[in-house]
């Protein structure tokens, strides 16, 4: 318990991480390079400074990030404790007031008898005998970036997100979309992709949407790099250098013949299975910068998406992560030094409240590694057992960060009704948490005073 942990970060993940360690009784060295470096999208040196909206996401006890939410508590989380004792009337939002959220975090951290709060960049990893943590976040620092890309290999770092949308498998109109890879290349037994069939007309009114759609506008230091985008340009660009463009590109229909017609159609949208449960899909070549709203309203003149209920919207922005699944175990160690663990956005985590979970998950896992102990994974049942069992099982060539949501979790066992399913999903998920949570050693217990 005496040899120091690193702990590099200071956002939500990192903070979450030092405290649970020092609460388990570790010392804990937590860098965070702000404010001597800042990174272009933080205003302030805080730790856990949210830098976009102020919602921690839905606590609603049907809602994914709600379950979430729920788990963190029932295993001590200290940022879920802040973040309820600093919130706003939000209706099923955890929302907070994103100054005192922040700097309860940053007080309580700082005065912690066991956290030394070092305010410097780390540009190399400690020796191979120091366990750290590993929380930089999606805006890495370039000189650790250089460093991570050491650690794993080049072709395991990514340092632009192009994400495209994912729908539910049961949203999809499959009486007007249907199963099938060009030339039925590789094609399984059901057929690789669904496709959605465009005649002239509706591929028309498709991209004349995409060309006249608002876009969400780049921040500084994104329209500054040459290279942003580079090689993944966003659909509504691709619309904007011609008619045919998409017609020759990703929708271009040869290969495939739609069953309903018996017809080749004009152009197609691609949908590529996203998980294991084949739940989730995501719509191939789509990756956009178009704002949210608008986003819905275009992708659901898509045939067959009429009724599309999205996962993850399509984005595209600056962010640093791993791939995951050829580098990190369930328990967030990583695969070739046991003493090296990962946490937060960098493991391919979205959402305030997935970082958070992360950092707990990190912290737990490292405290037991050190003990001599085995790993401790939440079930996959879980919300954190899913979103772990994600980021370190799926096809590494498709891997795109993912947030908490109800389709990667196992199916249940019976068919039931929309809203009765997301019940149940929650029930399951803790109640197979509250089984898990027993196998560990006593739990910390936030105690939040001072707070107006």
């Amino acid at each position: 318990m005496n040899t120091p942990i690193i702990v590099i970060g200071g956002g939500l993940a990192g903070s979450e991480a030092a405290w649970q360690l020092a609460e388990r009784g570790h010392f804990v060295q937590l860098f965070e390079m702000r404010p001597v470096r800042q990174t272009g999208a933080h205003t302030t040196d805080r730790l856990g400074e949210l830098v976009c909206s102020n919602s921690l996401g839905s606590k609603l006890p049907d809602r994914a990030t709600g379950v979430l939410q729920a788990e963190l508590k029932r295993l001590g989380s200290l940022l879920v404790t802040i973040a309820e004792h600093t919130s706003l009337p939000a209706g099923g939002a955890l929302a907070v007031d994103r100054e005192l959220f922040s700097e309860t975090i940053t007080r309580i951290i700082a005065n912690h008898p066991r956290i030394e709060l070092i305010r410097s960049e780390v540009t190399s990893l400690p020796a191979n005998n120091v366990p750290v943590i590993v929380a930089t976040g999606p805006l890495t620092s370039i000189a650790f970036s250089a460093e991570l890309e050491r650690l794993t290999g080049q072709e395991y770092l990514y340092f632009y997100d192009a994400l495209s949308p994912i729908v539910t498998a049961e949203s999809i109109n499959m009486e007007v979309a249907f199963r099938g890879a060009r030339y039925e290349r590789g094609e399984t037994e059901e057929g690789d992709y669904i496709n959605c069939p465009l005649d002239k007309p509706q591929y028309e009114a498709l991209v004349e949407a995409l060309q006249q759609a608002p876009v969400i506008e780049l921040r500084d230091f994104e329209r500054e790099d040459p290279h942003f985008f580079e090689g993944c340009l966003p659909v509504e660009q691709l619309a904007k250098r011609g008619k045919d463009t998409l017609a020759y590109g990703t929708m271009r229909p040869v290969g495939l013949r739609n069953p309903h017609t018996g017809k080749r159609p004009y152009a197609v949208v691609q949908l590529r299975r996203d998980n294991l449960a084949g739940t989730l899909y995501n719509i191939v070549g789509f990756q956009t910068n178009i704002r949210w709203p608008q986003q819905k309203e275009i992708l659901r003149m898509i045939p067959g998406l009429e009724h599309a209920e999205f996962v993850r919207m399509g984005q595209m922005h600056r962010n640093t992560f791993i791939n995951s699944p050829t580098l990190l175990h369930p328990s967030m160690q990583f695969r070739t030094q046991p003493n090296l663990f990962f946490a937060g956005q960098i493991t391919g985590i979205e959402g305030y409240m997935g970082n958070i979970a992360t950092g707990l998950l990190a912290a737990v896992n490292l405290s037991r590694y050190l003990q001599g102990l085995p790993p401790w994974v939440p079930p996959p049942a879980t919300i954190l057992g899913s979103l772990a069992h994600y980021v370190t099982a799926t096809e590494p060539r498709y891997f795109q960060p993912m947030k908490a949501n109800f389709g990667i979790l196992p199916d249940l066992p019976e068919a039931m009704k929309k809203n009765n399913r997301k019940q149940a999903y929650a029930e399951r998920a803790l109640a197979e948490l509250e089984i898990s949570a027993r196998s560990l050693d006593s739990l910390p217990v936030p105690v939040i005073q001072n707070v107006p």
